[in-house]
């Protein structure tokens, strides 16, 4: 049985050494983590709404991060989003602020930036 009182962070990456090493440092953390290779596979799994956030890259194979967060809203999913991406431009940017975003970071991530953003948002959503 999941600990509701623990973060559980879905890491959606289509890069297998990238979702490894997003969950060595969110389980450093204490971090419940699940990873997930498309927003596909994401979409089929029973996700957490309540102290939970996704983290995912905008570009994946299939669905992109924004049309997974579009899914979601669609759903009545409520859950913080943090893109993440190798391919930064200001348009993207633009894009993941309208689509809500609550945080935005280029690769390679700061993984203490990272972690903050991931505790405030969880904090705002709760």
């Amino acid at each position: 049985m999941p600990d509701e009182t623990k973060i559980s962070v879905y890491v959606v990456d289509d890069d297998a050494s990238v979702r490894e090493a997003l969950r060595m440092l969110l389980m450093s953390a204490d971090m419940e983590v699940n990873t997930f290779k498309s927003a596909e596979d994401f979409l089929k799994c029973q996700v957490r709404k309540r102290n939970a956030c996704l983290i995912s890259d905008i570009k994946l194979k299939g669905l992109s991060g924004l049309e997974l967060q579009q899914k979601l809203a669609e759903r009545g999913t409520k859950m913080p989003v943090i893109f993440l991406t190798a391919f930064d431009s200001n348009e993207i940017r633009q894009q993941a602020k309208q689509a809500g975003a609550t945080g935005y970071f280029r690769k390679p991530v700061d993984d203490q930036a990272l972690l903050d953003t991931i505790y405030w948002a969880i904090s705002s959503y709760s």
